[in-house]
């Protein structure tokens, strides 16, 4: 008889020893459930007469590697064994699946380079604060890869989210399972209570739907909801800084009459799209930095502070100026779009 999945309460002494596990389980290497494992290294003495024969087996041995790991997944799968908490994050999916689906656009497509990492704590409730460009919201995704890839402690990133997300069929059953949440005060909290590491992108609609001629220019933070949900849980503030989202989808103008048709906040048109059709949803491949900032400390202010309409404009606004001040900064370093 199948299980069912595991549910992880996310709250208390239960959640702390549930993450606990997930995170050792990540960090200590199980080959028989990788996808994608690593071909077998070829010895360098090799005699040319046996090279062929050294190339059979370690296709033979990837091959049967591959099948294996796949054959593991499906079991996990199948029987329940793996574990999902309150929000639907499934861990298993997102280390297998989704992550490792957006890994060859991350390394090779547009070349991510990430600094700054250790600035997100090894453990405990941080929330990034990122700039949000490029038509489709693609600088999520990678920023959620660079977290997972590159800090020690392999991090997941917990989105909070527009309802649109959630409202598309498909989209929102993985973004549930890639361990996002809509971007509401009450979920933020809770995730930051319970010791994940949320992120917020405050331009929302008008940071991606954003001209081409405003790139870069970050648009209004919002009324400082994010900075209240960090205060009042005491977790630091990591402003996040991406160059390279802007160029992916140059948007030059918009059809208004056919997004309000499809219920859209906008139907961008730009160089390829919609004249090239399904080619020109391909993004550009511009070279991309994230860069995570040094964190801003909420632990120093009273929890009247937020409510606090002036200290809310004022950590608001710092946390902005920082981003701006990086992404100017990283402009200035850069000599090329597409090769950095």
């Amino acid at each position: 008889m199948n299980e069912v999945a595991k549910v992880i309460p996310l709250r208390g002494d239960a959640a702390r020893t549930a993450r606990g596990q997930i995170r050792r389980a990540r960090l200590e290497p199980s080959p028989p459930t990788r996808l994608y494992p690593a071909a077998p290294a070829m010895h360098p003495a090799a005699a040319p007469g046996s090279l062929a024969a050294s190339m059979r087996d370690a296709a033979r041995d990837l091959v049967a590697d591959q099948v294996v790991a796949v054959a593991e997944f499906l079991r996990r799968r199948l029987t329940g064994d793996y574990q999902v908490d309150d929000f639907g994050f499934d861990p298993h999916f997102a280390e297998n699946v989704w992550l490792p689906l957006l890994r060859p656009m991350f390394d090779s497509w547009f070349r991510v380079e990430v600094r700054g990492v250790e600035n997100i704590p090894d453990e405990g409730g941080a929330l990034v604060v990122a700039n949000h460009a490029g038509v489709v919201p693609i600088d999520g995704l990678m920023t959620s890869v660079a977290l997972f890839d590159h800090h020690p402690a392999r991090r997941p990133l917990r989105m909070l989210a527009a309802d649109l997300a959630f409202e598309l069929p498909v989209v929102g059953n993985v973004a549930r399972k890639a361990g996002h949440t809509l971007a509401c005060t009450a979920d933020a909290e809770r995730l930051l209570r319970g010791g994940e590491v949320a992120a917020v992108f405050p331009e929302g609609f008008k940071g991606i739907g954003k001209p081409f001629s405003e790139r870069y220019k970050l648009q209004r933070f919002g009324r400082g909801g994010f900075v209240s949900a960090a205060l009042r849980t005491g977790v630091p503030i990591v402003p996040c800084s991406i160059v390279g989202s802007e160029e992916i989808y140059p948007k030059i103008g918009e059809l208004k009459s056919l997004a309000r048709l499809l219920g859209m906040p906008y139907f961008p048109v730009t160089p390829l799209f919609p004249h090239l059709g399904p080619l020109g949803l391909i993004p550009l491949p511009s070279k991309w930095y994230i860069e995570f900032g040094e964190p801003i400390r909420t632990d120093t202010y009273d929890i009247a502070d937020a409510e606090d309409p002036m200290v809310m404009f004022e950590v608001t606004d710092h946390v902005r100026e920082t981003i701006q001040q990086t992404l100017y900064r990283l402009l200035a370093q850069r000599r090329n779009v597409f090769f950095g």
